[in-house]
C-alpha cells in the first residue's frame, strides 16, 4: 500500500513497541520509511529493558504502541517515551491506536480514580510533545492532556467497505447498541444514506448489558451494529439478537477496536451475526481469529496523519 510520495524528512523516525508490529510496518510502508531499530527485552522477574539501537538526537520521533492488554503495554510505552526524551530527540509523539482505560473517564463511584486522566498525566510527565489516537471511547479525554492530542477516525477505512454493501434507507439500518454509541452510529447512517435505530441498554455490572427498549424499525432490513469497540461482545450480541427478533434479515457488526476479551470469541461465533468487521488498531492473535471476522487496516490513516504532522498541514480536513 504505497503513498505516492517520497520519503519524509530525514529528521523523522518511526519506532514501535511490541503491541502491534504489523500495524507499525503498514504505517512505515505507507510513508516509505523504515521502521526504526528498538530493542525490548524482558528480564526473568518481569522487568523491561528498552534501548534505541540507532541515533535519534534532534530527530522527530514517533512511537507506535497500542495499550491492549494495558498493564504491560502501557508501561512499555512509558519506558520507550522516556528513553526517546533522554536520547535528545527533538520531539516525541506517542501514537496510541487503541487508548486503554478510555472507558474510565469520570468518577462514577465514591473513592474511584479517573484512570484515563491519570494515564495521560503520566504520559505528559514523561515529556511527550503530542499524542495521536483513534476513535476514543469518550472524545472529552482529549481535554485531560496537557499537550496537543489528535483524535483520528476509522471511518475513512470503514466507509469504503460498508459502501460495497449497497444499502439505502429502504434496505439498511445502522443500529446503535447503546446511547453512548448513538452519535457515531448517526454519523455512519447519514453518510451511508440508511436508517437509524437505537437500543436503550442497562448495565447492572461491568461487562454485562441487558437490552431494555429498541427505538426504530428493523423489519426486513439489513442491520449494521456500529460501535467504537467490541470487548466481551455482550452488548454487540444482545443487539444482534434484538435486531433479529425485531425482523432484521441480516446483522453485520462493525467496530474500530477488537478488544475481544473473555467470552467474546465464543459469543460472536455462536451469535446471529453474519459478519464482524474490525480494524487493526489491536493486533489479533491467530487463536482469536474466527470465520466471521474481517480485519480492515487503518495504517494509511495513521500514516497520512503522521505525514501531515511533519508537514504542518491540517489533520481535520482528512475527515471532511
Amino acid at each position: 500500500m504505497g503513498s505516492g510520495f517520497d520519503s519524509l524528512s530525514p529528521s523523522m523516525k518511526i519506532f514501535s513497541g511490541r503491541s502491534n508490529i504489523n500495524l507499525a510496518q503498514g504505517i512505515c510502508e505507507y510513508l516509505g520509511q523504515p521502521l526504526g531499530k528498538l530493542e525490548i527485552n524482558e528480564f526473568s522477574d518481569g522487568e523491561l529493558s528498552v534501548l534505541f539501537k540507532e541515533n535519534i538526537r534532534n530527530e522527530d520521533v514517533f512511537i507506535i504502541q497500542s495499550t491492549n492488554p494495558p498493564t504491560t503495554n502501557i508501561w512499555e510505552l512509558l519506558l520507550i517515551l522516556d528513553a526517546a526524551k533522554r536520547a535528545s530527540a527533538k520531539s516525541v509523539v506517542a501514537v496510541i491506536p487503541y487508548f486503554g482505560y478510555g472507558r474510565q473517564d469520570r468518577k462514577d463511584r465514591p473513592r474511584a480514580p479517573i484512570s484515563s486522566r491519570m494515564f495521560l498525566d503520566v504520559i505528559s510527565a514523561v515529556g511527550v510533545n503530542r499524542i495521536v489516537s483513534m476513535d476514543l471511547h469518550s472524545a472529552q479525554i482529549q481535554g485531560f492532556a496537557n499537550v496537543p492530542f489528535d483524535h483520528l477516525y476509522s471511518r475513512i477505512a470503514l466507509f469504503d467497505k460498508l459502501n460495497q454493501l449497497n444499502l439505502d434507507e429502504s434496505s439498511g439500518v445502522v443500529l446503535a447498541p447503546d446511547v453512548g454509541s448513538a452519535k457515531m452510529s448517526q454519523a455512519y447512517a447519514k453518510t451511508l444514506g440508511v436508517g437509524f435505530a437505537l437500543i436503550d441498554k442497562r448495565r447492572p455490572k461491568p461487562n454485562q448489558a441487558k437490552v431494555v427498549n429498541l427505538i426504530g424499525d428493523l423489519k426486513d432490513k439489513k442491520v449494521l451494529i456500529i460501535d467504537d469497540m467490541i470487548d466481551t461482545a455482550g452488548t454487540t450480541c444482545n443487539a444482534a439478537e434484538a435486531a433479529i427478533n425485531n425482523g432484521a434479515i441480516s446483522v453485520t457488526a462493525v467496530a474500530t477496536h477488537p478488544v475481544l476479551s473473555g467470552p467474546a470469541i465464543q459469543r460472536l461465533s455462536e451469535s446471529k451475526i453474519d459478519k464482524v468487521i474490525v480494524c487493526d488498531t489491536i493486533e489479533i492473535p491467530q487463536n482469536k481469529k474466527f470465520e466471521k471476522l474481517e480485519i480492515m487496516s487503518v495504517a494509511h490513516v495513521f500514516g497520512e496523519s503522521i505525514k501531515r504532522i511533519v508537514d504542518g498541514t491540517s489533520l481535520s480536513s482528512m475527515f471532511k
